[in-house]
């Protein structure tokens, strides 16, 4: 079960964030001795609590994978946040027992024995990939916009970034040695795939080429860079599709060339936020082309001459954008050329699209909608107030 079903079927948003019930059932003294209430009123609270440091559960033998217990840790009352990590544990579990289906829990079950198969059998080429750190990671300028105190933090993250078109945003990420460690770590995996044929699983539906980083080790590297990178970046830029709540990811590199995939179509991601860093080699074509953002109502409507740009790749050089915002690749003429992607996602979000009426104001389509219905609006006004003053003079002249 995913972190968003998670989250999303476990809250119940017409709670306060919490309730008296679950005051007195949990006993709320925050010294590690408090029972978790009865199983019906068992809630997660809709926003997160970020500064909340979660237990690791990695050492447990779960039916559900340890990181998503870390991550919905962040959504206990506050009363159960100190609670030992067993109380916790039984907790979330028992929501997540209650909310997902059998053949969910069969599906990550084997999903989480694929990935461990994976990991036992497969011996990285570089181990330091498998931790974050921000010094080999990343180029001068990123790491040095996030080391900013708080108050001057914001603005120093929007000093290096570049908007070449609306939403979308661009700027130097990745170190050169870094791209190219990655680049091999992820030969090295393909080439234990092809040996053992182990058989796995393609980033998505529209790529046949690349891998998933997750499954071979990277996930808990990954989860960092969004929750201590890109979920900043997105409450700069993307606040108006979750970018305050990113809480979970797929990440993956995708590979192109005229033996692999060669183009991808027009599409939109499964994601609030995108990134997409190029990681190289050498190759000419496979621009990116963006064609507007929009809801799923509108995500096959015309294209308006504003909304069309055009993005050329240079290795380490990242962009982002909201998931919704359509694009597609160009073919990639000669050489190869594989990217990094982190599709962010925020169940909060996913949660608040079910429940609020025009909640989408960030679909191009959605906002020309509402301004032709204004316009109509002020157009009617005007002509009952023009009739009401021709009545008045005609009155006037009898």
């Amino acid at each position: 079960m995913s972190l968003d079903k998670a989250v999303e079927r476990g809250k119940d948003t017409s709670l306060p964030p919490m309730s008296t019930a679950l005051v007195a059932e949990t006993n709320g003294n925050g010294n590690g001795t408090g029972a978790a209430p009865s199983n019906a009123s068992y809630r997660l609270r809709l926003n997160p609590n970020q500064d909340h440091k979660a237990e690791n559960y990695d050492d447990l033998g779960l039916e559900f994978t340890p990181l998503l217990f870390s991550s919905l840790e962040r959504y206990l009352p506050p009363n159960l946040l100190n609670v030992s990590r067993d109380t916790k544990y039984k907790y979330m579990r028992d929501i997540l027992r209650r909310y997902s289906t059998e053949g969910e829990r069969t599906r990550d079950q084997k999903h989480r024995e694929y990935r461990q198969k994976i990991i036992s059998n497969y011996q990285p080429l570089y181990r330091e990939l498998y931790t974050l750190n921000p010094s080999t990671f990343f180029v001068q300028s990123f790491s040095k916009a996030f080391s900013a105190n708080d108050k001057n933090r914001d603005e120093s993250i929007r000093s290096i970034m570049s908007e070449p078109a609306p939403g979308i945003y661009t700027f130097d990420m990745l170190q050169p040695r870094f791209c190219d460690m990655l680049l091999n770590e992820v030969e090295n995996f393909e080439k234990w795939v092809h040996e053992t044929k182990f058989r796995i699983m393609r980033p998505n539906t529209m790529n046949k080429y690349g891998a998933v980083l997750d499954d071979f080790g990277m996930e808990s590297m990954l989860e960092k860079l969004m929750e201590d990178f890109i979920r900043h970046i997105s409450k700069i830029f993307f606040l108006d599709v979750g970018g305050y709540s990113l809480d979970s990811h797929h990440g993956f590199v995708v590979e192109y060339g005229m033996d692999r995939d060669v183009e991808l179509g027009f599409h939109v991601d499964d994601s609030e936020v995108t990134l997409n860093v190029c990681l190289g080699k050498h190759f000419t074509g496979g621009e990116l082309f963006f064609r507007g953002v929009r809801c799923e109502k509108h995500v096959n409507t015309e294209t308006h001459p504003e909304e069309i740009y055009d993005h050329a790749h240079l290795p380490g050089r990242a962009i982002i954008h909201r998931g919704r915002h359509r694009h597609g690749a160009r073919a990639t003429t000669s050489g190869h050329r594989l990217n990094l992607l982190l599709w962010c996602r925020s169940s909060v979000f996913r949660e608040l699209k079910k429940h609020q009426k025009e909640f989408v104001n960030w679909c191009g389509e959605c906002k020309r909608e509402k301004q032709a219905r204004l316009q109509q609006s002020v157009t009617a006004k005007k002509m009952e107030l023009l009739v009401g003053q021709t009545d008045g003079a005609v009155f006037n002249l009898r």
